[in-house]
């Protein structure tokens, strides 16, 4: 029986990892996209690589938060058997409603998807004591935190470049002076999450100290050798071309935004899945088993299919339905929301990358007044929000009763 559930639990966390890049791919490139700097095959393409690598190489930490801090297995059950069931009817329950979510165009969070879940298999199987409500506090926290810190930041960015670059004279050249400081801040912050707490930082062993000297130097010398190359090949020397520059440097963060989505959503899929696996290795149920590698790399790669194959579907709702981007607003977009996410990526907190990219877009959006937001369409995400936990929660219960009298 143990075989059957750990195949179905593959095919379940595989499924999970497709609808994962299939919703989630709009929260890094749909700016992008609706600002013109990159076409949707582009955005497909880079976004899928990318959520690859992120979920590969910095996804393990909040991969475990999902797999082992939310539950208290032995408020639920002695019976392994009974805990892979219920792992397994949270990833199909969540799976389920996140592809119904990317069939209607809109931007639910999948983090809701699976914590919701894994509530419901929580509640039905052990009561409300089987659940650290303590960590589910901090985690519906960060989800309310992050979208503002996101929004404040995305807000605070384009309205440090409106007024130190186009409110000046000659803010073409403007905008190279201050060029070196967007990308090197962005280098300094894309290396930090690869070098701590990470397969690669653990080989590395640089410590804190010198992990960020060396980020500082990357950054430094990289903002610096693309102010160079922005002078060199951008011909407009005009509002136009400042617009031609953030082009370039939002091709950059919407990198910058799939890469933190990889290592912060793939544990959406790889949690539940990493619990079904230790449980079939060691035939206990046992908080403290690793999360194998292969497994975040087989999550990296589905979500990188999911991507490839229905990602464009919620694109149009983030990039262009909310507010009109521009370039400078699709950066300080994508700023905000990759930097407030990878945060939370390094404190194990599974936060929701699509709530932190909508409240970016509002954030930037309401730097050009409350009209500037479209709120019939944020009010109808918000709705999918809310409903999310219970509708993955009650099917989850459903569910895992299935399931347990279809194998026990």
């Amino acid at each position: 029986m143990a075989d059957i559930i750990l195949i179905i639990g593959f095919l379940a966390g595989a499924y999970m990892a497709w609808n994962i890049g299939a919703n989630d791919v709009a929260n890094g490139m749909a700016s992008a996209v609706g600002a013109k700097a990159i076409t949707l095959r582009q955005a497909v393409f880079i976004g899928g690589i990318l959520d690859f690598v992120g979920a590969a190489f910095i996804g393990s930490h909040v991969t475990t938060t999902i797999r082992k801090n939310i539950l208290d297995a032995s408020a639920i059950t002695s019976d392994p058997n009974i805990m892979m069931l219920g792992l397994l009817a949270a990833l199909l329950a969540a799976a389920f409603w996140v592809f119904f979510s990317t069939w209607s165009q809109f931007p639910v969070s999948t983090t809701h998807s699976i914590v919701g879940a894994l509530l419901g298999f929580g509640i039905v199987a052990g009561g409300l004591n089987a659940v650290h409500w303590g960590k589910v506090v901090a985690i519906v926290i960060s989800w309310i935190l992050s979208p503002i810190f996101a929004g404040f930041l995305a807000c605070v960015i384009f309205i440090f470049i409106r007024k130190m670059i186009f409110k000046r004279r000659n803010a073409f050249v403007r905008a190279l002076v201050w060029s070196p400081l967007f990308g090197g801040v962005t280098v300094f912050i894309v290396v930090m999450s690869f070098l701590l707490k990470t397969p690669l930082g653990k080989a590395l062993d640089l410590g804190l100290s010198r992990s960020m000297l060396l980020a500082a130097a990357l950054g430094t010398g990289l903002g610096f050798a693309a102010k160079k190359w922005l002078g060199r090949t951008i011909r407009k020397i005009d509002e136009e071309g400042v617009e031609e520059i953030f082009r370039r440097f939002q091709v950059f963060t919407s990198c910058y935004v799939a890469l933190a989505h990889g290592a912060n959503d793939v544990a959406n899929a790889i949690g539940p899945l990493a619990g079904i696996y230790a449980i079939y290795t060691m035939h206990t149920v046992s908080p403290k088993a690793p999360v194998p590698w292969f497994l975040l790399v087989a999550g990296g790669l589905f979500i990188a299919i999911g991507v490839f194959t229905w990602g464009y579907r919620v694109i149009e709702t983030v990039g262009s339905k909310i507010t009109t981007l521009t370039n400078t607003r699709g950066f300080a977009v994508d700023f905000g929301t990759a930097t407030s996410v990878l945060v939370a990526s390094k404190m194990g907190l599974p936060v929701s990358t699509t709530h932190a990219a909508v409240g970016a877009v509002i954030g930037v959006g309401l730097a050009g007044g409350l009209s500037a937001v479209d709120f019939k369409v944020v009010g109808k995400i918000v709705v999918y929000w809310v409903i999310t936990l219970p509708l993955a929660a009650i099917p989850t219960m459903l569910i895992f009763k299935l399931l347990t009298f279809v194998f026990l």
